[in-house]
């Protein structure tokens, strides 16, 4: 019999994603119960200043910098995109695609969505698909980055499963710009500099990081992470100047590496060691070249350590109160702050360590308990809410079949057709399975009856329900003739997203990002 009183049980943390946004102004994190963000303006304090529990599963969230748009994927949903405007408390648009979500990217001017194959292009102010690229190499880990810069919003994504190969393509002209050759190894990371004009690299093997410059994809830098061990990269992120990039991998150790040219002053030294360090570095160009290179490649600036092991994290360096800092977060449900010498490197100082919270709150706030009085969306549950109208709509691969608007993954074949997203803007249903074909109907000279007619024809279902799906389907009855209203999408890739015109959005006021409203005609 024990007399000693139970050790008091540790919260189980329960995050499902954790990630900083564009400029590292905000954390964002997932769990089962929701999400939540976090302003990142501080080094000893961390309260986040939105939550919402109303959405369970959370394992993709990502913010438009400082604005009150965030993209949204549930672990019960995976192929269903949900943008919202959080402040509101209403859902903007929501799109389904034929596979599971596994990356969404930002920028002010456009939105990615990454597939395993193919990757799709939003017009961010009105959600339009703009651009599909498809038949890309398999990409099973979502690996790709988009520039957050404006003009150059350079989009990098892998150009193939065998090696290191990074195809940068442009979201603004919709067109490939270059194919680098960056690894020998397949991608891990990729990451561009907030003025899309550089370029990080990590690949599978994870020993060596690369610089490149865009748009003309020159090798700027080389680093070298160790010579050990291969470790598993999880994350690289360039500084907001650019001067620096950090790594973080499946290891304890943060790396950061320093941006710069180093200029060597000729120094006469005549002492032993003087002599010997000049012949070294004289002989190493008579080296092989492997070795070569891994003599002249750099070693981290500095280096910070993590309380163990195999966390899995993500990391970057910004500004709190003025001063650099390195911050690190972890699934586990820790932020970490480092102190960082940006002028002698060394070890990083730990200076907080701050506790992200992955539990639901027992009582909501009084705050919380207003904004969900008027919400004028409600979360359609049950089957229905997971049907993707574009999985039940597909047309039969031809090898003749190619599109103007196809980009390959560094290839030079025809890309075969993928079904497009399915989505729908401030709207709770989608169309029904089975309506395809008789849409298409007509195309060898019978008359095309509308959707509309044809869910009346059939009488099936509640008031309420084919209320929702005759507003929905008389949509799609007019998109049939407007070719234009889904730009760079054939009209039998199964899209339905984009039926109605949104107004213009003030993508550039970081500090309120208004609710979408319809134009006036």
């Amino acid at each position: 019999m024990s007399f000693l009183s139970p050790a008091p049980a540790e919260p189980q943390q329960n995050l499902l994603f954790v990630n900083f946004n564009q400029d590292s102004s905000s954390l964002q994190t997932g769990s089962k119960h929701g999400f939540k963000l976090y302003p990142l303006n501080s080094v000893d304090t961390l309260e986040f200043t939105h939550e919402n529990n109303e959405r369970p599963n959370i394992h993709l969230v990502e913010r438009l910098f400082a604005s009150s748009l965030v993209a949204l994927v549930s672990s019960d949903h995976p192929r269903k995109l949900d943008v919202c405007h959080f402040k509101k408390g209403s859902e903007i648009c929501n799109y389904s695609y034929s596979n599971a979500i596994l990356a969404v990217k930002l920028n002010r001017m456009r939105l990615v969505v990454c597939l395993e194959e193919s990757l799709y292009i939003h017009n961010i102010r009105d959600m339009k698909v703009l651009h599909t690229i498809r038949d890309t190499p398999p990409n099973p880990k979502g690996v790709c980055a988009l520039s957050p810069h404006n003009e150059h919003a350079y989009l990098a994504y892998p150009g193939s499963a065998q090696a290191g190969e990074v195809q940068i393509f442009d979201t603004i002209t919709l067109r490939a710009v270059i194919n680098i050759s960056a690894h020998d190894n397949p991608l891990a990371a990729v990451t561009f500099n907030q003025q899309g004009t550089r370029l990080g690299t990590a690949s599978e093997k994870g020993t060596v990081m690369r610089v490149f410059s865009l748009p003309d994809g020159d090798k700027l830098f080389e680093f070298r992470r160790g010579l050990k061990r291969c470790v598993d990269i999880q994350c690289l992120a360039f500084s907001l100047d650019s001067l620096f990039l950090c790594l973080c991998s499946n290891t304890e150790t943060v790396h950061i590496f320093k941006l710069e040219e180093t200029k060597e002053k000729p120094q006469e030294d005549n002492s032993w060691m003087g002599m010997l360090n000049n012949t070294f570095r004289t002989s190493a160009s008579y080296l092989p070249a492997g070795i070569s290179d891994v003599m002249n490649q750099g070693r981290s600036f500095a280096t910070a350590r993590l309380p163990s092991a195999g966390l899995k994290s993500v990391c970057t360096i910004t500004s709190l109160q003025k001063i650099p800092r390195l911050l690190v977060a972890t699934h586990e449900g820790h932020l970490y702050i480092y102190n960082l010498d940006t002028v002698e490197g060394g070890e990083c100082t730990l200076l907080r360590t701050h506790t992200l919270e992955g539990q639901a709150l027992e009582h909501p706030t009084a705050s919380e308990e207003a904004s969900s009085t008027d919400r004028p969306l409600t979360q359609a549950t049950g089957e229905d809410a997971s049907s993707s109208y574009a999985a039940t709509v597909r047309r039969p691969h031809s090898a003749s079949s190619s599109s103007p608007s196809h980009a390959t993954g560094g290839s030079g074949e025809a890309a075969a057709s993928a079904p497009a997203p399915s989505g729908k803007l401030a709207m709770t249903s989608v169309a029904p399975p089975g309506v395809g074909e008789a849409w298409r109907g007509g195309r060898g000279g019978g008359e095309r009856s509308s959707y509309a007619a044809m869910l009346k024809g059939k009488g099936g279902g509640g008031p309420q329900e084919v209320t929702a799906e005759l507003c929905l389907l008389s949509v799609l009855d007019e998109l049939r003739s407007d070719g234009d209203s889904l730009p760079y999408q054939e009209p039998l890739d199964g899209a339905v997203g984009g039926e109605e015109t949104i107004g213009a959005l003030r993508i550039h006021d970081d500090s309120e990002f208004p609710p979408m409203s319809h134009k006036t005609s």
